[in-house]
């Protein structure tokens, strides 16, 4: 099997890992793939590959602690308010206004509707099922929905409606099926796919469109798997033929270039793009079958962490691939689908790897993009990002001005629109099927989740308050004896991990597979998993170090101060307001750190957990850690300087700096000059 470079954040990263790593307290299998892998031999001709892991129904998963705070945050903020406001949802063209009418309300709907039954919420539902029914009532005879009409005439191309807006509203109706199982909704899209079948034939995608064709093989598949209708395989192969080859393009030296500055945009190299697109071939893979297809992610991922890769997880794309300069932003939207794409990836390939990287994304960089109410966000952020103005001595790549302050819509409104899939797809996504007839926690969260065995209802719930914490205490109910196996996920960097069940002696499964427990559950069994989360450190741009412990990157805490701006644009009253964030104590250190034992400088302690889970004040774990202010470290552009290269010098007076989880900061230190240790230390 061939290796391709083991990277930091991904841990094991292994070409051709079909199907899920396993260890058991039967067998160790280490990182072999499963015996059982849906990958090993073909389906049946015309059918197609099935998903390693597959989800559980949205309706069976139910959040709790933690999680269910920060999503009734999000009903309360934006998401639950966007449309009762904001002229591009509540007066969209889809919903019958004369506003936006392209790709903005359904990228809403695409979030709001899993947040409002997640949460069970009846108002949000009752919102969404009047904007669903809408859509619905008003498809037209020739099968298109939405604001869309086709072009009448060739050599119309060029003004005609980009398609991506009709593939989201597939992924959104897609969604509500699954909820609803109404017959309505399958059959209207059915027959927007075969509009879009005969379309593509005259008109083949373009734009945002081509760009995106492994989007709609999501919408594709999933009627496929209802109807057996053969001619869908045939529109999803058209999808990869019109489409963008991101294969090619991941073999050729631009994809390695950070984007110039100013004036250089790029489809190829857009960030959101590139989000999505690490789900492409692996989604394609259940119909080509192909071993290359599968393996590509493991390729592109490598790639972008080498050359673009941030520590929260992300890359950076400001709004195009812009190297590992932690002062170079990333868009979120970026971050909501690349979190969708490794819980594709995730459930497609049964690689525990992408439930570590999905987690690293998602406790990080996502949290730390909005405000803590979440009735703001930044289009860009940073990963050293002390302050957040209107400025127009900016850096970035092709964004503006107001690309880094908090507010409704910084820049560009589509993450006003997109943000909102993030969380609830996590809590989605936490739970999945395996293949063979289990449950597996795939990623964790405070979360329960019910499902049926044999007849027998059974429900599991995960108590704890990981990631701030290290204990994961999982109660398994069943009504009747009945077996199953329970996968746990063990991740790459957990090497004490220890498993008990009901008080018993302790399993040490190997980090970096998914742990197989199989036994006969009966009335109420507890399961515990220990994660030790050990102080880990980086040398990254400039051999600046950061902070890890456990899944959580740790930056400088520095006071705020926030300041309203933009008073005079529509739709700018409190809450939904713009926001500057400034300093109001110094940002600007080098650490003394022993990096062979980075336990002993760095020393966390637990603090109750605020009523926002992600804010400064609510940081469930700091950490503190001795520096010394480096003079010469300064602004500019309006920014953070480029840390100076490690190892530095200072004859400034040793303070204690207090560390707290990325997502928990608005504004930040991140990646650390290093001081030298020993010898003289001199001014910056």
């Amino acid at each position: 099997m061939t290796k391709i470079k083991r990277r930091d954040f991904m841990g094991r990263i292994a070409a051709g890992a079909a199907g899920a790593a396993l260890s058991s307290d039967k067998k160790a299998l280490g990182h072999r793939p499963s015996k059982k892998s849906p990958w090993k031999n073909p389906p049946k001709k015309g059918a197609l590959f099935p998903l390693v892991l597959k989800p559980l129904p949205l309706t069976a998963v139910t959040p709790k602690g933690w999680l269910q705070r920060q999503l009734r945050i999000q009903a309360d903020g934006l998401s639950g308010h966007l449309d009762e406001f904001w002229p591009d949802v509540a007066q969209s063209q889809w919903f019958g206004g004369n506003a936006d009418g392209w790709e903005r309300a359904p990228y809403w709907l695409d979030g709001v509707l899993p947040l409002a039954w997640l949460l069970d919420d009846k108002k949000l539902k009752e919102k969404v099922i009047r904007y669903m029914d809408y859509i619905l009532s008003h498809q037209r005879e020739d099968g298109w929905y939405g604001p869309y009409v086709p072009p009448r005439q060739e050599g119309e191309q060029t003004k005609s409606y980009d398609l991506w807006a009709i593939m989201l509203a597939n992924k959104v109706l897609t969604q509500y099926h699954q909820i609803t199982n109404e017959n309505k909704v399958l059959k209207a899209l059915v027959r927007c796919l075969k509009a879009m079948d005969e379309h593509i034939d005259i008109y083949p995608l373009f734009r945002w469109g081509r760009f995106r064709w492994f989007e709609n093989l999501i919408s594709i598949f999933y009627v496929y798997e209802k109807t057996g209708e053969t001619w869908l395989l045939n529109l999803a192969q058209k999808h990869r033929d019109q489409g963008f080859d991101y294969k090619s393009f991941y073999r050729e030296e631009d994809v390695f270039v950070p984007t110039p500055r100013r004036g250089m945009w790029k489809w190829t190299k857009h960030v959101v793009n590139t989000g999505m697109a690490a789900k492409a071939y692996a989604l394609w893979a259940r119909q080509s079958g192909d071993a290359a297809d599968r393996e590509f992610i493991y390729e592109m991922l490598t790639i972008l962490d080498r050359h673009h890769g941030q520590i929260n997880g992300m890359f950076t794309g400001d709004e195009c691939l812009a190297g590992k300069n932690p002062v170079q932003g990333t868009e979120l939207c970026a971050v909501a689908e690349f979190m969708f794409s490794l819980e594709q990836v995730l459930s497609l390939l049964g690689d525990p790897v992408f439930g570590d990287l999905l987690e690293r994304v998602a406790f990080n960089a996502l949290p730390a993009t909005f405000s803590p109410d979440m009735w703001a966000h930044q289009y860009d952020q940073q990963a050293n990002q002390v302050q957040c103005t209107i400025n127009d001595n900016h850096m970035w790549t092709t964004n503006g001005p107001e690309s880094n302050i908090y507010g409704l819509e910084p820049n560009f409104g589509c993450c006003t629109s997109n943000m909102h899939q993030a969380w609830p797809k996590l809590a989605a996504h936490l739970w999945m099927e395996t293949p063979d007839g289990g449950l597996a926690a795939a990623a964790y969260a405070p979360s329960s989740v019910r499902f049926v065995k044999n007849g027998i209802p059974v429900t599991v719930s995960l108590e704890t308050d990981y990631p701030f914490r290290e204990i994961l205490s999982f109660v398994v109910s069943a009504e009747k004896a009945v077996s199953f196996p329970f996968w746990l996920r063990i991740p790459d960097w957990a090497n004490r991990a220890g498993i008990k069940i009901n008080g018993g002696s302790a399993a040490l499964p190997r980090p970096g597979t998914f742990y197989k427990i199989e036994r006969e559950w009966k009335g109420e069994s507890k399961v515990d998993l220990s994660l030790p989360m050990p102080v880990k450190t980086q040398r990254r741009y400039n051999k600046a170090l950061s902070i890890e412990r456990g899944p959580l990157v740790f930056s400088l805490k520095v006071g705020e101060e926030w300041k309203q701006v933009n008073q005079n644009k529509p739709c700018r009253e409190n809450p939904h307001a713009d926001w500057e964030v400034l300093p109001t104590s110094d940002w600007n250190y080098g650490l003394e750190i022993d990096e062979g034992l980075p336990e002993k400088s760095v020393l966390f302690k637990e603090k109750p957990m605020g009523e926002k889970p992600f804010s400064p004040e609510g940081a469930a774990v700091e950490g503190k850690i001795k520096g010394r202010k480096l003079k010469g470290w300064k602004m500019k552009h309006g920014w953070a300087d480029e840390a100076p290269p490690s190892p530095v010098e200072s004859d400034e007076p040793l303070e204690e700096l207090t560390l707290i989880p990325y997502g928990c900061t608005n504004i930040r230190v991140t990646e650390f000059p290093v001081l030298k240790r020993g010898g003289k230390r001199i001014p910056q």
